[in-house]
């Protein structure tokens, strides 16, 4: 297998140009504008941005999702849903690939979120990437009426669903927690490239073993560079499948107009470019 395919699909060109074994990519976190003051930020010109991002070649553009503002964390990312978001910005992009970074599997259900992305793969061409969390904003859930001690059994089971779906026709599936499917249904639209990449957001209350079984791939937060090496080999000696799974992770990121600017590492990194090129 290349590693640049995933199980069960063709060569996946979006997961192929964010994840690349031995490189450095860089995405966009939306939204693209800072607001240090404010619980939410203003989205003026975000499409506009949005296309810059597109034309400077960014690997990908990643969408939040944030349902209920809670004031305790005090940030509503990029505000819009983040599939009706991504709908949008299949419409002003061409290159660069959009993610979700992630939908709370969690607090929705996994058909519908199946029939939104594979729907948003569609109308981006096969350039979405499905990332997944549990969330991490526990009020959240007596909102929507779920069970918060029991999430990292449902997320197990709403990524088995949403692989059913998404790659089988006329599936029969029973799901634990979310309905049963006999083989008379199917879902439409498929993925464009046969399979939707699904990338673990966080810990997904999962352990490492599971999380590098079952997902195409992880993102976490920023860890010291001290320690990274070894996140990263934890997670590659998790996975008894073999194939490349990648790791990316988030963090604020500022690249100094200095080239030869040291590298400072604090609640983010801020860097010229000589010393990011000799970090990597």
């Amino acid at each position: 297998m290349s590693p640049y395919e995933i199980p069960g699909a063709k060569r996946h060109p979006a997961f192929a140009k964010v994840f690349a074994p031995g490189h450095l990519t860089f995405g966009l976190i939306a939204p693209l504008e800072g607001y240090p003051d404010s619980a939410a930020p203003t989205m003026k010109d975000h499409l506009a941005l949005a296309i810059q991002a597109d034309k400077a070649g960014f690997a990908a553009l990643w969408l939040r999702d944030v349902p209920l503002l809670d004031p305790g964390f005090g940030d509503a990312g990029q505000v819009f849903e983040p599939f009706v978001y991504a709908a949008l910005l299949s419409a002003v992009t061409r290159q660069i690939c959009i993610g979700t970074a992630g939908i709370i599997l969690t607090l929705r259900n996994p058909l519908m979120v199946a029939k939104q992305a594979c729907s948003v793969d569609v109308l981006l061409e096969g350039r979405f990437l499905l990332g997944l969390s549990t969330g991490d904003r526990p009020g959240e859930y007596p909102a929507f009426g779920e069970h918060f001690d029991t999430r990292a059994e449902r997320f197990r089971d709403g990524v088995e669903l949403l692989h059913a779906v998404t790659e089988q026709s006329f599936p029969v599936f029973r799901s634990r927690h979310y309905g049963q499917l006999n083989g008379a249904l199917d879902l439409l639209p498929k993925p464009v490239f046969g399979r939707l990449p699904m990338l673990a957001i966080g810990r997904c209350q999962q352990d490492i073993k599971w999380l590098a079984n079952h997902m195409d791939g992880w993102i976490w937060h920023q860890s010291g560079f001290d320690t990274l090496p070894e996140v990263i080999n934890h997670w590659r000696s998790a996975n008894e499948q073999r194939h490349f799974k990648p790791y990316g992770y988030a963090t604020f990121f500022d690249l100094d107009e200095n080239k030869d600017a040291p590298m400072k590492v604090g609640r983010g990194i801020s860097t010229g470019r000589n010393a990011l090129i000799a970090l990597w």
